[in-house]
């Protein structure tokens, strides 16, 4: 498509108009306000090996403490010691909450993960994956919601005001995956619930097998959403109205592994991330994919509702300064409630050293952002085929360039969207964007463009973008920094993806703004 810096500069005119772009509960003239909280998931068993840790903690600046004490199926700690541990927290001057782990974290054998603690290999059902192998936990068979809610029941008499559920509550073991259990049990529930023959289950496992978003495919997604979310339901009923039931959603996690995400709306909500050590941490697509995750599940949550997945694992593989640089994650995605997670097992306690004026500053930084929509011309989209039937790699390093973008729910007019492997390859609307996809896509929609997922290949494309771009603010060097661009706030805030000091310029319509950015460190520019 032939985008002229004229009918771009018309088209975010007219975005400008449009509320938060595809986030809800956000409105273009919104201002300042929204506290960021800062949230820690900590055990039982950590307060107990550690007595000085909610002292240091508190005084870095964290509000809530979540406590887990039902396993997929057992109590890991009894509701008396819960609640003892609750009133040693309040007397601390924070909140208390729970966490369940619902149906077991997963593996792709019979054996549960080593790190989940307490648990039988037998209590429940296991799945079955699409080859016909078992596999530990992330499957939904009679008794686990029945035993949960029983769970959840106890669990209210704690005042806990909110549950979350833990990112086990899904139906598929990775964020790759087109989940859904492929058992007799279930095999035959589907068939029958939609009136297909035998011969139709055949052709639903090839379409798992080649990811073909066909109406079958659609079916058995539907169905297994049908299943998460009546799951969801009767929990959440059995806290109601005393308290609130959440869902801690895994990265990228969505329709294909039994997640509905507009199911969940209204609810608290854990973003997805992934990125929990410094080896996928530090590389600048895996910072952009934590990023593309969290902005992609804000569509589905208002930021008050929001929460980060701020993990570290195994607990010491996140150094403090990669750490510090997630809570950056939050703060661009307006995700107002910050949530530090290690499994059962803490982070090192000299990380709050670092911790804390982290904290403060993206705090800071937040209250002026909050309510705000970033920007831009270049567009965030991850579509049905995507959800549904594609995997998890977004083409997420676009968002590494230093020009605006903006989040869709759907293809807008103008600038240029950048798509997945499975939805450039499903049919998509002339919706007047140029779409960018892989070359190895091997098929590009109708005037689409090729750009390979690098940083020198879309340098290289923002090049030749350049001329188009001089309404809007845009990073002038070759450098490795999210540029989010808020205009109802009159700021743009830079992230600096690398470990090394850069020293960029922000140009704007001639105007040029030199800008120190320290390593993985943000700044706001104002006033733009």
């Amino acid at each position: 498509m032939d985008m002229s810096r004229r009918n771009f500069l018309r088209g975010c005119a007219a975005a400008g108009a449009v509320s938060a772009c595809g986030w809800p509960g956000m409105a273009a003239e919104a201002g300042p306000g929204g506290a960021r909280r800062f949230n820690l998931s900590v055990s039982i068993d950590a307060l107990k090996a550690d007595p000085e840790l909610m002292d240091i903690v508190h005084e870095a600046g964290v509000t809530d403490l979540w406590l887990a004490c039902f396993f997929n199926g057992h109590w890991h700690h009894d509701i008396p010691e819960v609640t003892a541990w609750r009133d040693r927290i309040r007397a601390k001057g924070m909140a208390v909450h729970n966490i369940t782990i619902p149906l077991g974290h997963p593996s792709y054998s019979e054996t549960p993960p080593d790190y989940m603690p307490g648990t039988a290999v037998n209590h429940w059902k296991q799945g079955v994956r699409p080859d016909g192998k078992r596999h530990f936990g992330v499957s939904l068979h009679p008794p686990a919601t029945e035993e949960n809610v029983a769970a959840l029941g106890k669990i209210k008499t704690t005042d806990p005001g909110i549950v979350f559920l833990d990112d086990d509550f899904r139906l598929a073991p990775s964020p790759d995956d087109i989940g859904g259990c492929f058992c007799d049990d279930c095999k035959k529930a589907f068939l029958e619930t939609h009136g297909y023959s035998e011969a139709r289950w055949g052709e639903l496992l090839a379409d798992v097998a080649d990811r073909r978003l066909t109406d079958l495919l659609r079916a058995w997604v539907e169905h297994n959403c049908d299943k998460l979310t009546g799951s969801f339901r009767a929990q959440q009923a059995a806290l109601a109205p005393e308290a609130q039931l959440g869902n801690m959603v895994m990265y990228m996690g969505a329709e294909k592994a039994g997640i509905r995400l507009p199911d969940y709306t209204g609810a608290p909500f854990r973003v997805g991330e992934l990125m929990f050590s410094d080896d996928s941490f530090a590389p600048v697509k895996g910072k952009t994919n934590e990023l593309f995750s969290a902005l992609f599940h804000r569509r589905f949550t208002p930021p008050e509702l929001a929460y980060s997945e701020t993990t570290a694992w195994p607990p010491d593989k996140l150094s403090a300064p990669n750490m510090a640089a997630k809570l950056a994650v939050s703060t661009l995605a307006d995700v107002r409630n910050t949530m530090f997670m290690s499994g059962t097992t803490p982070f090192p306690r000299t990380h709050w050293a670092t911790l804390a004026p982290a904290m403060k500053k993206q705090a800071a930084l937040h209250r002026e952002l909050a309510g705000h929509a970033p920007r831009g011309p270049f567009r965030h989209y991850w579509g049905e085929a995507g959800r549904c039937a594609g995997d998890s790699n977004a083409y997420s390093l676009f968002l590494a360039l230093g020009v605006p973008f903006e989040v869709d729910n759907a293809p807008g007019a103008g600038g240029w969207t950048f798509l997945s492997d499975a939805d450039a390859r499903h049919p998509l609307p002339n919706a007047g964007t140029t779409y960018v996809h892989r070359p190895e896509t091997g098929t590009s929609p109708a005037g689409g463009r090729a750009v390979a997922e690098t940083l020198d290949g879309l340098f290289a494309f923002k090049h030749e973008l350049m001329p188009l771009l001089a309404g809007v603010p845009v990073v002038e060097e070759d450098a490795p920094v999210v540029c989010a661009w808020y205009p109802t706030a009159r700021a743009v805030l830079l992230w600096n993806l690398s470990e090394d000091k850069r020293d960029v310029t922000l140009l704007r319509a001639g105007e040029r703004r030199a800008v120190s950015l320290g390593p993985l460190d943000t700044e706001l520019v104002r006033d733009v």
